[in-house]
């Protein structure tokens, strides 16, 4: 065997071996860790399923906890983030909302997420989201643009929203009643569906750009 065919099956051999090899990492609270749901319902296997059936070989961890804070995934970035990851998404901020937490301490907690990311050359899908008005319209301003505002920083993927699959920010709970768990909060199985969908392109787009 000449030395630049041997070459030649010593790279796609490696190529073929990274590309069966693709693992990444879904940070996020309950809407990823897949509350109320089946182990076969819920985001991380519908979308690990999806991307599949479009051919991709991936492996894609639960790195999701049900109440966790964007201060929560700060805390679990470090070791979400291991040697075997290729690329995370990130979607966390919901329970901040429902806390009133401070906007500020928000987004340092998700600059934080991508910094480490970034450390690790680790590229990265955002998911944000939009504040309702209960904390009225300076909050919701501040909020509403942590996430467009960051992605554009740390040069990373953007979904404006995780609930783009059933309509997207400012979506009236009520069209999506029959999507949506009795706590009209968590996604059914058939919403999650529906949202990996949009999701799942996105996802697409960030194996693309694993090195």
């Amino acid at each position: 065997m000449s030395r630049v065919l041997g070459a030649i099956i010593l790279v796609f051999s490696v190529e073929f071996s990274w590309a069966k090899e693709v693992t990444i990492a879904a940070l996020g609270d309950s809407l990823v860790q897949g509350y109320g749901l089946s182990i076969d319902g819920g985001f991380v296997p519908q979308l690990e399923a999806w991307l599949i059936d479009q051919g991709e070989e991936v492996t894609i961890i639960n790195a999701g906890v049900s109440g966790d804070t964007t201060a929560g995934g700060l805390s679990r970035a470090a070791w979400t983030l291991s040697p075997n990851v290729n690329a995370i998404i990130v979607a966390l901020g919901g329970n901040d909302l429902l806390r009133g937490i401070d906007p500020a301490t928000s987004r340092a907690n998700l600059a934080g997420i991508l910094q480490q990311a970034r450390d690790v050359k680790i590229p990265v899908l955002l998911i944000g989201m939009v504040a309702p008005n209960n904390y009225g319209t300076e909050y919701k301003k501040v909020f509403d643009v942590i996430y467009p505002e960051l992605a554009f920083e740390y040069d990373v993927l953007y979904l404006d929203s995780f609930f783009s699959g059933l309509g997207g920010p400012g979506l009236d709970p009520a069209q999506i009643r029959q999507f949506l768990q009795a706590d009209g909060i968590h996604p059914n199985a058939i919403g999650v569906t529906r949202i990996v969908e949009a999701i799942g392109p996105y996802v697409i787009d960030l194996i693309s750009e694993i090195k």
